[in-house]
């Protein structure tokens, strides 16, 4: 690889561990093709993602060479597993759940989820297959690769409305089966208790504990913005308990009219892959991936965040509460194609529900929305991003945040959200 081509990379996924070898690779695919002959012939291993992908893992593409009596094979295979070299990353992470829960969706909740679908009648599919997982001596998961099955992750252009509906169409029926899970089987969810604010380490990390500082001092900056200025400083010291009241809410106190459900907790761009139509280059499917901070929760939760976290600016403002209607649409009709017994959830009460989230909402706002904004303008690096507060505090200048910020503020006056703050 080139200088330029090794600076899309994350430093720690530029060379791989030495466990990760042959052998090891080896006796996985023997055990799982049931082919004890089998042999290695050749393996090449490389970086799975790009800088801002992610950072709760360590990730390498491999490809596979192999023979067994039947002839000479390749397969192409994703290796996730946990940081290794010592530093923020291996700091931050050392103490979560994230691969109990992501190994758990894979081989409980998620091919559940297949099955109730397509007893509806409903084909769709809702993950790539698990071939390989374990917790020691190791926190490693294998998984078929995605890429020679013609699935991209959106990188270089803003993402599309038609490809947010079908992402918003997969999230809703994941919704729905779960809904219709934590109805007539909440032990089956159980032990998806353990989102981000269950990480002590995440909790109390610099970029979560000191956004709201450097985002005060921007609002003073632009006259039109200052008046905003004394509601956030008179949530700046309890916010982040209100947020994690809000995420655990389902755990800790359930409310009676409340919609739950299993959240992907993650759902943002980088966190999906697309598959298009090579003629047309319409979108054809996208792949959900990345599911070590599911957890039961408020369905505003996953939907709050991709307002911020998903959809572009434009969208935001223009489309983004057409999108939403589209997901409850979804969502409804799956309830009721998978004989959903509970309450119908109604588009009215959904809207009041996020609305209820306002906490959360401005949380995302002023501590997520910056940073995706400047991994998408690969303006920063997501190692900056995390790890030093005066790359932080640049991207709250961003003329693409600021400008915004200049429309998001006014239309959460306009809901109410600054009313009893």
């Amino acid at each position: 690889m080139t200088t330029e081509n090794l600076e899309q990379f994350n430093a720690d996924e530029l060379e791989a561990p030495e466990w990760l070898n042959a052998k090891f690779i080896g006796e996985i695919l023997s055990t799982c093709e049931g082919a004890p002959e089998l042999k290695v012939t050749d393996l090449k291993i490389s970086p799975a993602s790009a800088q801002g992908d992610h950072y709760a893992s360590i990730m390498f593409r491999s490809l596979v060479e192999y023979t067994t009596r039947k002839g000479v094979f390749t397969k192409p295979l994703i290796i996730k597993t946990m940081p290794e070299q010592e530093g923020h990353k291996k700091d931050m992470l050392s103490e979560s759940h994230f691969f109990e829960t992501e190994i758990g969706m894979y081989t409980k909740a998620l091919p559940e989820f297949e099955r109730i679908l397509k007893q509806a009648g409903d084909d769709t599919k809702l993950y790539v297959p698990c071939i390989y997982h374990s917790l020691e001596p190791r926190q490693v998961m294998i998984f078929e690769d995605l890429v020679p099955q013609g699935y991209t992750v959106i990188r270089d252009r803003p993402v599309r409305e038609e490809e947010l509906c079908r992402a918003y169409s997969k999230l809703a029926k994941w919704h729905a089966i779960s809904m219709k899970l934590l109805n007539e089987q909440p032990d089956f969810l159980k032990e998806f208790q353990y989102g981000w604010t269950e990480v002590p380490a995440l909790m109390n990390d610099p970029f979560m504990t000191t956004a709201m500082p450097p985002f005060i001092k921007m609002l003073e900056r632009w006259p039109e913005l200052r008046k905003y200025k004394p509601h956030f400083e008179k949530i700046k010291d309890t916010y982040l308990d209100m947020v994690k009241t809000v995420l655990q809410e389902y755990r800790t106190n359930p409310q009676p009219d409340g919609y739950y459900v299993l959240c992907h907790g993650d759902f943002h761009l980088r966190n999906m892959m697309f598959r298009h139509n090579k003629e047309t280059g319409d979108s054809e499917d996208v792949m959900l991936v990345d599911f070590q901070l599911c957890n039961t929760g408020p369905i505003a939760v996953d939907l709050i965040y991709s307002i911020h976290m998903l959809m572009e600016p434009e969208q935001r403002w223009t489309h983004g509460e057409k999108l939403i209607n589209y997901y409850f649409s979804v969502l409804v009709d799956t309830l009721k194609k998978v004989g959903y017994k509970g309450a119908m959830p109604t588009q009215e009460k959904l809207w009041q529900q996020i609305h209820k989230l306002k906490y959360y909402d401005l949380f995302n706002m002023f501590t997520f929305l910056p940073l995706i904004l400047g991994i998408k303008t690969n303006s920063f690096t997501m190692n900056g991003l995390l790890q030093d507060a005066e790359t932080r505090q640049k991207t709250y200048y961003q003329d693409v945040y600021v400008k915004d910020i200049m429309k998001l503020l006014p239309k959460y006056e306009q809901i109410g959200y600054f009313k009893d703050l």
